[in-house]
């Protein structure tokens, strides 16, 4: 298994060891005792998505009750996204993003303290993810995809959104108390 460090701090890329031969192939993709000596702790539920060329997906978070995540592709290509929102880190404000896709088996690890999105690419993907708290809708929320004060890059020109996705706010216009420590 590698891990590749990105510039947001506990952010990481694990391409985990794919075992391959005209059978197809074979990897682990989760043991507990490995992702715990890298820091991540364990996880508690697992969510799937399935979505169709050009959906955007978030920026979800959920305060309290902070959910890390790993997250990978069983079936598809997607841009992922990252933002950090921890008011005390020195990279408050700053995206991060990744293509993934079921063919690497990349996986990407997100703390607590992220504001996390998607965006397919191919005509449909499924998307898996891990979480380290429940969910509570009650406390779910996000920041606007079209942030212009994020200016995230994202790859498509026409997204398709979820009416709620639609309306959140940008990350400027939330207050102190709705973002992490």
């Amino acid at each position: 298994m590698e891990i590749i460090e990105t510039p947001l701090q506990g952010l990481l890329i694990i391409q985990p060891n794919v075992y391959s031969d005209d059978r197809g192939c074979f990897y682990e993709v989760y043991q507990h005792e490995r992702y715990e000596s890298l820091g991540i702790p364990a996880f508690v539920q697992d969510n799937f998505s399935h979505s169709k060329r050009n959906v955007i997906r978030g920026l979800h978070f959920q305060l309290p009750h902070p959910q890390g995540k790993l997250v990978f592709v069983t079936h598809g290509h997607i841009w992922d996204v990252v933002v950090d929102i921890r008011k005390s880190s020195s990279t408050f404000g700053q995206w991060y993003g990744l293509h993934l896709d079921a063919t690497r088996h990349q996986q990407l690890y997100i703390p607590p303290g992220f504001a996390h999105g998607f965006c397919v690419l191919s005509d449909e993907a499924n998307l898996h993810y891990k979480c380290t708290d429940y969910y509570y809708p009650e406390f779910e929320s996000g920041i606007a995809w079209n942030d212009p004060g994020l200016k995230i890059e994202w790859p498509i020109e026409r997204p398709i959104l979820s009416s709620k996705d639609m309306h959140f706010l940008s990350l400027r216009e939330y207050q102190d108390e709705k973002l992490f420590a």
